[in-house]
């Protein structure tokens, strides 16, 4: 199977290899800075944006592999009405209830969970050993950084980011386009649009 992967990113790279781990044969990029950009550490850029419109056909699957949220969630949504298939990408080592439900052009890195009755939006991010509990919901183009926790019944909005190694206490409400600072203890809700650090998480 061959996966194309938009965005030659450092983000990509582990796209890119997570996919192969997962059983994707070939990973092709593409990049709109390409023609100067070439390569993607062993993978090679095949073109742009508009090149990897004119060939979806050629691809199993399309992946956006880039980390900015809103552009992420903007390009899957772009790909998703011209008609790609857009598969969840799911490391072998992580852990996925068979009662989530991912969306499209999501990604589950290596040693991260998701547990039962989870709901995950378009192009989310789980990252390297981040966990995401049971019943949670996470709008379009959330990005859950590495070693985040995340407990029971959180709701997090579109496009938010949740810092690396914090933790959102169990029934708390994120909004929309917030930020939470690496470590960061969440431990009441935070309304749309707010940067959050510290511990407790308090807005910047």
């Amino acid at each position: 199977m061959k996966l194309a992967v938009l965005g030659a990113s450092g983000h990509g790279k582990v796209v890119a290899d997570t996919a192969l781990q997962a059983g994707w044969q070939e990973v092709v990029f593409f990049d709109d800075a390409w023609p100067a950009l070439t390569e993607n550490g062993v993978w090679s850029v095949a073109g742009d944006s508009r090149c990897l419109m004119e060939s979806l056909a050629e691809f199993e699957g399309v992946v956006v592999g880039i980390g900015n949220n809103r552009i992420r969630l903007a390009k899957t949504r772009e790909l998703l009405a011209a008609g790609a298939a857009m598969p969840t990408i799911i490391h072998p080592r992580a852990v996925v209830s068979p009662l989530a439900e991912l969306g499209a052009g999501c990604v589950v890195f290596a040693g991260a969970v998701v547990q039962v009755d989870s709901r995950l939006g378009h192009a989310c991010i789980v990252n390297t050993h981040a966990s995401v509990d049971h019943d949670c919901r996470l709008a379009d183009g959330v990005h859950i950084c590495p070693g985040t926790t995340v407990a029971g019944l959180v709701s997090i909005g579109e496009c938010s980011w949740i810092g690396i190694g914090a933790c959102i206490k169990q029934l708390v409400q994120v909004g929309r386009d917030v930020t939470v600072g690496a470590g960061a203890a969440v431990v009441t809700d935070i309304a749309d649009g707010h940067t959050v650090v510290g511990v407790p998480a308090r807005p910047v």
